[in-house]
């Protein structure tokens, strides 16, 4: 591959991963007030295929209580926040469940693996919200069993205000009902979520060794991160069918090979980095701030807010963001730990001869091969996409609280293709490993909206 050939721009990637979404959802909002739903309500509402209308309000306490967590969060990896995230959003949706519309009731049969969901609701009154913020509590504080006692209280003290705030005006026996519906709710995608397989990630692991294979990297020179991480189960059924990246091809020494050119690349463009350049590789770092999951995240929380989108369509968006990006990066740490190929800078410093070189930012501890950064946020871009439409301009704000300028974008596509070729400039990836990522994304999104059929188009980088 010539640098020609990999040459690449925002909008130019923006368009490959947009090219091959194949399905848009449409959902369909209605008014209604903000009542008690009785079973046989629920039940006609969801005859019509109507969903309800309640405020997200509850939903965005909860994500900004989720990204506290994660800032504050040791001892995870960085993609290990997909975890929390995807889980989280599902015990949401699920919550919602006795008066919920047909049509997003159906995404119930999707999740892989998850049973033991009540099937008939209970004749009982609910106040959905408080449904929603009693599973919510009750995740998190599984999901993040490490949170230091501060944070601990701050979920106890948002549940109880949110609670409070709902018996001001419904009676105490239907939010009774909704809690312990919840908390019930949430006992069971926990449960469901400790039988993934991350427990075993780094279970021991030997080093393949080898021309061009990946080995641990400066400065800390750490053992692989996760290695197993490839092999727990996805969210959605289905989700990574025919999304492995592909053979990355033929490493080379040789300085007219295309893997030299590919390095050196990457060489050249860390020796006179632009100002926007460093902006947006600090920008996209992630760690330390929310994690890159919890970027996107926070990027969903944006979108919502920005639209005024309902309950149900919230947590829809909650559940699907957090597994297409769950979902893509087990395809992705599956290609990185099959394929083990050499960070850029184990190739520039013993093959280009430039022995005290440093990635702008510290590559992590992992094979090349894919992009992580780019696999995740070409799937959440898509999801989003697939869920809200066109928005228009969107300024993301995650990193105001670190004083970072917040960054303007014309579309979703536009923000995945940032997150992923942030990744060059900070010296971390090729911009082949960035491209195959983006590809992996969004056939694992393609899978999720498409009842898993291969994307149609092709794709070609020359």
């Amino acid at each position: 591959m010539t640098t020609t050939s990999i040459k690449m721009n925002r909008r130019s990637i923006a368009w490959l991963v947009f090219a091959s979404i194949l399905t848009t959802i449409v959902l369909i909002s209605c008014q209604k007030g903000d009542t008690p739903i009785l079973q046989e309500e629920a039940t006609a509402i969801a005859q019509k295929g109507k969903p309800t209308s309640y405020s997200s309000d509850v939903l965005d306490k909860w994500m900004t209580m989720q990204l506290r967590l994660m800032r504050n969060a040791t001892g995870i990896p960085n993609h290990g926040f997909s975890r929390p995230f995807a889980y989280s959003g599902i015990a949401a949706f699920e919550a919602l469940k006795p008066g919920m519309s047909q049509q997003t009731a159906q995404w119930s049969e999707k999740w892989n693996g998850l049973t033991g969901l009540p099937g008939n609701f209970p004749a009982k009154r609910f106040y959905l919200p408080a449904n929603v913020n009693a599973a919510l509590a009750d995740i998190n504080k599984a999901m993040f069993p490490n949170a230091t006692a501060a944070d601990k209280a701050a979920i106890d003290s948002l549940e109880l205000a949110l609670k409070n705030e709902f018996l001001s005006n419904q009676p105490a026996d239907i939010i009774a009902n909704s809690t312990e519906y919840g908390k019930e709710i949430a006992s069971l995608v926990f449960n469901w979520s400790e039988t993934d397989g991350y427990k075993n990630a780094n279970a021991p692991y030997t080093i393949p060794t080898g021309e061009g294979k990946w080995k641990p990297t400066p400065p800390a020179f750490a053992n692989p991160a996760t290695p197993y991480w490839g092999d727990n189960r996805t969210i959605i059924k289905g989700s990574t069918t025919n999304a492995a990246p592909g053979y990355p091809g033929n490493y080379s020494t040789d300085p007219g090979s295309d893997f030299y050119k590919m390095a050196k690349e990457v060489f050249d463009s860390s020796i006179d980095m632009s100002d926007d350049h460093r902006a947006m590789a600090n920008f996209w770092k992630d760690v330390p701030g929310v994690s890159s999951p919890g970027h996107w995240l926070s990027i969903l929380q944006q979108v919502i807010k920005q639209n005024g989108t309902t309950l149900e369509k919230a947590a829809l968006g909650y559940a699907l963001v957090g597994a297409g990006c769950n979902d893509a990066l087990i395809s992705c740490f599956s290609g990185k730990y099959y394929y083990n190929l050499m960070r850029p800078i184990t190739y520039i410093r013993e093959v280009l001869g430039q022995t005290t070189w440093n990635s702008f930012l510290t590559t992590p501890a992992h094979p090349e091969y894919s992009s992580a950064h780019s696999s995740l946020s070409a799937a959440s871009a898509a999801v989003l996409q697939n869920l809200f439409g066109n928005v228009g301009s969107i300024t993301d704000h995650t990193y105001d609280y670190l004083n970072y300028a917040p960054r303007t974008y014309a579309s979703y596509f536009d923000i995945a293709a940032e997150a992923g070729l942030s990744r060059f400039y900070a010296g971390i990836h090729y911009k082949r490993s960035i491209q195959i990522g983006f590809l992996q994304g969004e056939r694992v999104a393609v899978n999720i909206f498409s009842k898993y059929t291969e994307p149609a188009g092709r794709y070609n980088f020359k």
